[in-house]
């Protein structure tokens, strides 16, 4: 069995992270059995190379090797490309055809981007899988093959299995052995090595001089996310390679070939919703009307007050947290209209007939406000709701759920008994 460096050295492949060479053992490990390979990655990551390997090292060296990349065929050939078709099988067959699986008997097919496979072919593929035979497009013969298959993909396919863009049983035929490649911004060791790789071998090819990179401009290559992985490396360099006049590359100049290098850093999203947060505009409208309810109560409170006790300036001061509560900041030169207003009403000294005309009225305002609990819109349900919640919230503690509903501690008590929580 060959060495992992010996299969770096004759295949090409630049770097010394750990991953990538255990990725490298896997693929020589399985090389010599038929287990269907499932090689993983971000797209740019050279998992065409994982491939190559299995097949050099296996008793298949010597038939065909064929890679196909399923994104890049139309949904309506790809049958007719990976099984052939018949003659007159549909509009334009105009004499039998042979397809991939047919022709790479004995031998290995690669089936780069396999997670853009329609269903249907998924169907056809499994049953190659399983027991090595297919049928034609436009035919009823059944033919055998002998094909090992080995798979890339960069698709989530647990993602695509979950939406059913995927077959799941396919997905764990395909994935006998799975090889991962890890994304180029986890090798970091290997970055500055592969750019001084692939500015050789441009430099070479072009024939002009190597260019380097100077300290601060390394740091950069490191420090950048590299979403292109490998592939977007090599165009960097060989766009610096061709483009600069200066073969000593800096920093501000190789920012120049690096998009979007001030939007790098990470991004926390938090996908979990909390608990007070509203999921639909009909909770929040019940949120304002509930506000809105309980405004007027503290409203009406301070109407009765001034009813009763005919002095502003005494109301204002037994009653500063309702008023700040109702008002906000503003509550001096507002409450100060709303009194003005009052005074043209010319609220008569207190007498005793004033009492029985109060207590008329608090029994009028009580039935008013069971009237309203008894809305379309079952305010009363939703009040429950909303105090249950904010109990639940503050495990029980009535003066904080209070504040957060807006209400003093002696009214949420009140609600408590009424509701019989």
């Amino acid at each position: 069995m060959e060495s992992i460096q010996a299969i770096k050295q004759r295949f090409g492949i630049i770097g010394n992270d750990q991953k990538l060479n255990r990725s490298i053992e896997k693929a020589i490990q399985v090389s010599p059995t038929d287990i269907s390979v499932l090689v993983t990655g971000e797209s740019g990551v050279g998992k065409e190379s994982i491939p190559r390997i299995i097949h050099q090292l296996s008793h298949r060296k010597h038939g065909k090797y064929i890679a196909v990349n399923c994104g890049a065929i139309p949904e309506g050939t790809i049958d007719s490309e990976l099984f052939g078709h018949e003659k007159g099988a549909f509009t334009g067959a105009t004499s039998t055809r042979s397809g991939y699986f047919e022709v790479a008997d004995e031998g290995t097919i690669f089936l780069d981007e396999v997670g853009e496979l329609p269903l249907t072919t998924q169907v056809r593929l499994l049953r190659v899988l399983e027991n090595g035979e297919f049928i034609k497009v436009g035919s009823s013969k059944v033919q055998k093959t002998n094909v090992r298959i080995v798979a890339a993909t960069n698709v989530n396919m647990f993602e695509a299995i979950k939406k059913e863009k995927f077959r799941e049983d396919l997905y764990y035929r395909l994935s006998t052995v799975e090889i991962n490649l890890p994304p180029l911004r986890d090798r970091k060791e290997d970055i500055h090595l592969l750019f001084r790789k692939f500015a050789s071998d441009f430099a070479l090819k072009y024939k002009m001089p190597t260019v380097k990179l100077t300290d601060e401009a390394v740091v950069l290559l490191l420090k950048y996310r590299w979403n292109g992985n490998i592939r977007q490396l090599r165009n960097v360099a060989e766009q610096v390679s061709v483009l600069e006049q200066n073969r000593t590359i800096s920093g501000n100049t190789i920012q120049n070939y690096l998009p979007n290098i001030g939007s790098n850093l990470p991004a926390v999203v938090n996908n979990s919703k909390s608990e007070s947060d509203f999921s639909s505009e009909r909770e929040i409208l019940y949120k304002v009307l509930f506000d809105m309810k309980s405004d007027l109560n503290d409203l009406k409170k301070l109407t009765m007050e001034l009813m009763k006790k005919g002095s502003d300036s005494d109301v204002q001061k037994d009653n500063e947290h309702l008023i700040q509560k109702i008002y906000g900041e503003e509550k001096d030169e507002e409450f100060e209209a709303a009194v003005e207003d009052l005074e043209v009403l010319s609220i008569p000294e207190h007498t005793e007939d004033m009492d029985e005309t109060i207590s008329e009225l608090e029994d009028k305002y009580h039935f008013a406000e069971e009237i309203e609990e008894e809305e379309t819109l079952s305010l009363h349900d939703k009040e429950l709701e909303l105090i249950k919640k904010s109990l639940e919230r503050h495990s029980g503690k009535r003066k904080l759920a209070a504040a957060e509903l807006g209400i003093s501690e002696r009214t949420l008590y009140r609600k408590i008994k009424q509701f019989d929580l």
